[in-house]
């Protein structure tokens, strides 16, 4: 099949199962609690490789002793990993905390960063942290912050092939209109929450994959 029958394929499947994603799905802004978007860049920083639900539990007690950036970095590495120990990869997280801490403070004037360039140049931010900060706490639609749960959604319902991030974000873009991206993403995360992994799946009673019967042949 040739890339341009293959973006039809997926343009049409994505056509036939968002009605019933975007009915079943309401979430339209990420999982992680803060209260500001310097809260919502470190909650997002830590989420790699970790659940929300993990970080959430940490997020308040790191914040209640070290509520600002100047705050932060000023923290001990050692006393901000012993608050985050239930994250995976706490230590290296710490020092990214820290450190993104210092540079807002000297270089961004103690203000988060609007912008994607700037957002990744802080240690532990990456493509998924910035789109994620710039439309939740700045309002624009760069893109869709793809990750475990979107991998698998993507290769459930056929809409690619790929395993890496970029390329799957790439595609996703060219088969859903902007204005849907971030409440796509939100929906597709939110599925992969609810009936995204395999051990208790069943096809019959997933009304996404129904739908999705009528155009995958």
């Amino acid at each position: 099949m040739s890339l341009q029958s293959d973006n039809k394929k997926q343009k049409e499947i994505w056509s036939t199962i968002w009605p019933v994603l975007n009915k079943r799905y309401k979430r339209t802004a990420t999982f992680l609690d803060h209260k500001n978007i310097w809260q919502l860049l470190i909650a997002v920083i830590m989420s790699a490789q970790t659940t929300d639900e993990g970080v959430n539990k940490v997020t308040p007690i790191l914040f209640k002793k070290y509520p600002k950036p100047q705050d932060l970095a000023k923290a001990p590495v050692l006393d901000i990993a012993k608050i985050i120990h239930r994250v995976g990869y706490y230590n290296a997280k710490a020092k990214n905390i820290k450190e993104t801490a210092r540079i807002i403070v000297e270089k961004f004037n103690g203000k988060v960063p609007d912008n994607e360039v700037d957002l990744r140049s802080l240690p532990g931010v990456g493509r998924k942290t910035a789109v994620v900060v710039l439309s939740n706490g700045f309002g624009h639609d760069v893109g869709i912050a793809v990750d475990t749960h979107v991998i698998r959604f993507v290769h459930r319902f056929g809409l690619s092939h790929s395993h890496n991030p970029d390329i799957i974000e790439r595609e996703l873009k060219e088969i859903i209109p902007k204005k849907y991206w971030k409440r796509a993403g939100y929906a597709i995360k939110e599925y992969g929450r609810k009936e995204g992994k395999a051990r208790g799946y069943i096809k019959e009673n997933d009304p996404i994959w129904q739908a999705y019967q009528d155009v995958s042949k």
